[in-house]
This record gives C-alpha cells, structure tokens and sequence, in this order.
C-alpha cells in the first residue's frame, strides 16, 4: 500500500514539465500563487493519478476473476470481447459520423468526446449484455468464453471494414482512442471514474469464497454446492461492468489486467481469493501509476500512448509465466 502512495506522489512531482517540489507542496496546501504549475498540477496531473489508481485497480481484479472463472492464465479483462464491442461502439461514432455528415467528430469539442464516451460505454455494455445472456442460456465455462471470444472477432472485423472506408481524419482519431490514455478527464470526471470503479472493485471481494470454489473444478465446486450458473453470472457481470467503464473512459488498456494477478500470486504465495483480490487491487494501481509515470517521463515533448508501456511492462510478465509452467510440466515428467 505504501508503494501507491509514493507512486502516487511520484506521479505528481514529475512528469515533462519541470514542476518544483516546493510548488507542489504549495499548490496541495493552498499557498501556491503560480497560476501556470497549479493548472498543471490540479488539472493535469492530479486527475490522471486518479484514473490510472483506479483503471489499474479495476483492471488487475477483473483480470483476476477471469483467470479464476475460465482457469487460464493468459485470461484478461477483455476475453469476452467486452473490450471490442467498445472499439466498435467508438468506431461507429468516430468514422460512420464522419461518413455521413463529412467532418471529423473532433470538431466538435466537448459534444464530440462525451460521444464517444457515450458510445464506448453502449457498446461496452452491448456486448456485455449479450454475453451474460449466453452465460444464462447455453451455460458452460468453456461456451461461454468461445462466444465473448468469436464476438470479439465480429467486432474487430465490422471496425476494420469501417476503417477502410472512412475519411483519414477519423481513422485517426480512432487509433489515438485505441491507443489507451489515463489523460482524458478532468479532475470532476476523474473524480467519476473514481466513484463507478472503486466500489465495485472492493464488492469483488464478496466473490472470494465462490472463486476458491471455481478454482477446484466445476465438479468440485458443484459437489460443495455452489450454483454455478448463478455465480458464473455475477463473475462475469462484476468483470464486464469494471472493464466497460475502463475502455469506455481511457480506451482499450492492455496487458494490466493479464499480467497483474500473476503478479498477486507471487507476492501473496496464496491461492485465498481474499487476500488475491485485495493484493492485485494494490498491484495493479501501483503498476498502473508506474507506467503513467514513465509515461510522462521528463525529458520527453509529449505523453507516450499508454499502452505502449503497459506492454513493455506487462509483457515479460506474461512470457515468466508461460516460461514457468512449462517448466514445471516438464519437471513433472
């Protein structure tokens, strides 16, 4: 916990622009009279500690239900194509809008972003709906992640179909969405994105002893009588609503939520869920603050597209654990 704080801190003393430590300390207690480092600080900087704090703290504990629940550890947030139905949902805004009406959705300032929230969020949750129908109907662990998976498909191919035939400007304004920001909110809306993230984060907590159960075995589980049908519903409803409203405020953020539970796992030696949920909580804010902070690193003209660091991060994560298991099958034999 104490590495969040510093991270946070950390995130707010450095980044491009040179801001004194003095200044910093001045503009928190109110005696900071620079009107030029207290914008930088109070709208820049202050409500992106917040969102990557929560983004990662949403990110690492959906990841953590899906690896659980699917048992894979290569599952994240966005396997059930909950993710894509968002880049859909923006794509449809961003390029068929510009089809149509024959100018670039940026031009309308604030109308034009609360749009494309607007629609992330619907296609989010779309697609979100669709899958928990699935979970409802057909049932079935491995069904279910097929279906999100085979969506997920569907709508990459629809965006990339609307790529081919949209105005320039648009396709890129698209890719700079896709490309992930903790940047995007204001300090009231990162305030938001605080408040729709975190308590369902910590309700997540509430799931330990059914994802104790999932970790057996369905059988196991069923035998111990848990209802599967039910608990696999409230899973993936929990993890669908924290990586909706992710994707829908700071785009599609990769490698967080795959890489973070593993991270929890070999820091807590553990496989009690209540203690996983709550160190991949602190993980992935800490991870999150630490890839905004490198980020924004001084020195550098202008923010790296966020993603690109979480994958140079997140990555060699993924690679260890896939290094480490087979390993130990081959050991075993």
């Amino acid at each position: 916990m104490g590495l969040v704080f510093i991270l946070f801190f950390l995130n707010l003393v450095y980044g491009s622009i040179h801001i004194p430590l003095q200044d910093v300390y001045d503009t928190f207690i109110g005696g900071n009279e620079d009107i030029v480092n207290t914008n930088i600080l109070i709208r820049s900087r202050l409500p992106q500690a917040i969102v990557a704090l929560s983004a990662g703290i949403a990110l690492g504990i959906a990841g953590l239900l899906m690896q659980t629940l699917f048992r894979n550890p290569l599952a994240g947030p966005s396997v059930l194509g909950i993710a894509s139905g968002s880049s859909l949902g923006v794509g449809l805004v961003i390029m068929v809008a510009g089809g149509f009406f024959g100018f670039s959705l940026q031009r309308l300032g604030f109308f034009g972003d609360v749009a494309i929230l607007f629609a992330a969020f619907v296609g989010a949750l779309g697609i979100l709906f669709i899958i928990l129908i699935i979970a409802k109907k057909i049932g079935g662990t491995l069904s279910v992640l097929i279906m999100g998976v085979m969506i997920g498909y569907l709508s990459n191919s629809l965006v990339g179909i609307m790529k081919f035939y949209s105005l320039e400007e648009d396709v890129h304004t698209y890719v700079i969405w896709g490309l992930g920001s903790f940047g995007r909110l204001s300090l009231n809306r990162a305030v938001y994105f605080m408040l729709f993230t975190i308590p369902p984060s910590v309700a997540c907590i509430l799931l330990a002893k059914w994802l104790n159960l999932l970790a057996l075995g369905d059988n196991y589980a069923r035998n111990l009588g848990l209802k599967l049908s039910r608990a696999r519903f409230i899973i993936i409803m929990l993890s669908g609503i924290l990586t909706a409203t992710v994707t829908a405020f700071c785009g599609p953020i990769i490698f967080i939520g795959i890489a973070v539970p593993h991270l929890a796992k070999m820091v807590s030696k553990t496989s009690n869920h209540l203690l996983l949920i709550t160190n991949t909580g602190i993980l992935g804010a800490a991870t999150a603050l630490l890839c905004n902070l490198i980020a924004r690193l001084p020195g550098l003209d202008s923010a790296l597209p966020i993603n690109s660091v979480t994958a140079f991060i997140g990555a060699p994560v993924v690679m260890s654990v896939i290094w480490k298991r087979r390993k130990e099958q081959l050991h075993d034999h």
